[in-house]
């Protein structure tokens, strides 16, 4: 059997003399492993670098064998990649994180499509922090923990939202927090889609972010814990706050 489709490369790593096993997330098929024969060699494996666009083919005898893949790039993203220290924690922490979330061969192409767009801003180090956080909200929705930030949880105010309940993912406001506001979650606009997002915002909504991939996600997946990648772009980016 074999299918075609085109992906972003998640990992590559060597696989006897001069083979390469890569992960793709593809469109159509999810996140899919396979063996390129011949990846070490100096024609294939400057194109298996994390993130490169890749059309590939993949067959195998029978659906449940790892098979193999032919690859052709479409897209590098190697110089951008490499464009600066932000960028490169960046395009480690999306990767990261999609190995780590995705189960194996189950299509999501709602986060690929936004996946895609994300990769393409790399090198953009202004826009790209902000499309990081709202790629992050989209990607606990596609898990199926999706925050709602609309309306509070406890008031139904639809103004002056500011606090995020770490135990619903709700928005609550000041007066709906009450005593509890020392143990919410920040809220900053640029969460919500409002306002400027200066860094100090953006930075809030890693916390936010981060919280439920640590205890919703990861719990989710056998306590497995977050990728390092990921907290060492936030970091990162925090440093220039």
């Amino acid at each position: 059997m074999d299918w075609r489709d085109h992906g972003i490369l998640l990992t590559s790593r060597r696989h006897g003399e001069t083979a390469a096993i890569i992960e793709v997330f593809t469109e159509e098929h999810g996140r899919h492993a396979g063996v390129v024969r011949g990846g070490t060699s100096r024609k294939i494996a400057p194109i298996l670098q994390p993130g490169a666009q890749l059309d590939v083919i993949w067959r195998a005898r029978l659906e449940e064998h790892i098979g193999t893949f032919q690859v052709e790039p479409l897209r590098s993203r190697a110089a951008a990649a490499f464009s600066g220290r932000l960028a490169l924690a960046g395009l480690n922490a999306v990767v990261a994180l999609l190995s780590f979330c995705l189960p194996e061969r189950e299509p999501h192409p709602g986060i690929y499509k936004q996946t895609e767009r994300l990769m393409d801003l790399l090198g953009q180090d202004e826009i790209w922090p902000l499309a990081y956080l709202n790629w992050e909200l989209a990607l606990l929705e596609e898990l199926g923990f999706g925050l709602d930030l609309s309306v509070c949880a406890v008031t139904g105010a639809t103004e002056g939202l500011v606090h995020v309940s770490p135990r619903s993912g709700r928005a609550v406001t000041a007066e709906g927090a009450g005593e509890w506001a020392d143990r919410m979650l920040p809220l900053p606009p640029c969460l919500r889609g409002k306002g400027p997002a200066p860094d100090a915002e953006i930075a809030q909504g890693f916390e936010t972010t981060g919280y439920f991939l640590d205890h919703r996600v990861a719990p989710a997946l056998g306590h497995r814990p977050l990728p390092e990648a990921r907290g060492r772009f936030v970091d990162l980016f925090t440093r220039r706050l």
